[in-house]
């Protein structure tokens, strides 16, 4: 895994449509010159900024995968997403494009709390209110989404297309603390309850007999969880795949078992996005792809190739 992480670091900051090859990135460490400029506030950033997105991601993942007991569900099923991409959107509409990550964080709180509220009943938190809740609440996100861009001019339209299919580019101090620490907070928290998710990933009833405090478990891991990915989501858009693809691809192919999961996760969907982002700016520069369109090929071919392997199938 570390591995990985430092060729996808190394890829990352190495390429571009500058023309900053792997040798520059040596003088760039040492020098002070063009490519130290270029290497320090430009690309390091955007590598820090989006591995701890992907991380977040793929750890959300993990998370809820485990709490639902549904290998489908992924960070954006809950209609977090959906709330922090109409926030944006209308900040779109209202010319008010400076304040958009703000927006979105406010977005998404609102669905939070409001999914809480939901599904607490008699100091219970029902996760099939809250999966059914959220499905229809993401629902209900898009269309007021696809809605304000209906009514929006095509300059504005084409912003919003763009923020929707993800994108890294400029992260923002206040982008970088945000979501580094949402992210890191999310890795901790739910690695001190990984063995709390084993169970429950069986039962809850289950994770009652083993002695797992469920009520308490469910509420923090789906609060840490769920701000992470509206954090996320409100200064990258909507990148999809890391959340749902990078943990079912260590769980194939090392173990289902989330003290080493979640770690693997964090990990693996930092190094994954920015492995991914580097092919975005360099695949066809000097135009930039939108990094939620690299990521959606290679996570499909990656966890099909995975997942057929693993099934014995042979060409």
């Amino acid at each position: 895994m570390f591995i990985f992480l430092i060729v996808s670091l190394v890829f990352s900051l190495s390429c571009g449509d500058s023309g900053f090859s792997l040798k520059g990135l040596f003088e760039g460490l040492k020098g002070s010159g063009i490519e130290h400029v270029i290497l320090f506030k430009l690309r390091l950033p955007r590598v820090v900024f989006g591995f701890f997105v992907g991380g977040a991601l793929g750890v959300c993942g993990v998370i809820l995968q485990a709490l639902f007991r549904n290998p489908l569900t992924e960070p954006y099923t809950l209609g977090v997403s959906g709330g922090a991409a109409l926030g944006v959107v209308v900040s779109f509409l209202l010319n008010l494009e400076r304040w958009a990550p703000l927006s979105g964080i406010l977005g998404s709180m609102v669905v939070v709390f409001s999914l809480y509220g939901f599904a607490v009943k008699r100091g219970r938190l029902s996760l099939d209110s809250l999966l059914l809740v959220g499905v229809m609440i993401s629902f209900i996100s898009s269309s007021m989404v696809l809605f304000v861009m209906a009514v929006s001019n095509p300059e504005k339209l084409h912003g919003i297309v763009f923020w929707m299919m993800g994108s890294l580019q400029w992260p923002t101090t206040l982008a970088l603390w945000l979501v580094g620490l949402s992210s890191i907070t999310a890795a901790l928290v739910s690695f001190l309850f990984s063995w709390n998710l084993n169970a429950l990933s069986i039962s809850e009833e289950d994770a009652v007999y083993l002695g797992v405090n469920v009520e308490a478990t469910k509420r923090i891991v789906f609060l840490v969880s769920s701000l992470a990915v509206g954090v996320s989501v409100s200064f990258a858009g909507i990148i999809g795949f890391v959340g749902l693809v990078v943990p079912h691809f260590f769980r194939i192919t090392f173990s289902s078992d989330h003290r080493f999961l979640i770690p693997l996760s964090f990990f693996g969907g930092g190094s994954f996005l920015i492995l991914c982002d580097a092919i975005a700016r360099s695949a066809v520069a000097p135009v930039e792809l939108p990094v939620g369109v690299i990521t959606g090929i290679i996570g499909g071919l990656a966890f099909i190739w995975v997942f057929l392997k693993n099934r014995g199938y042979t060409p």
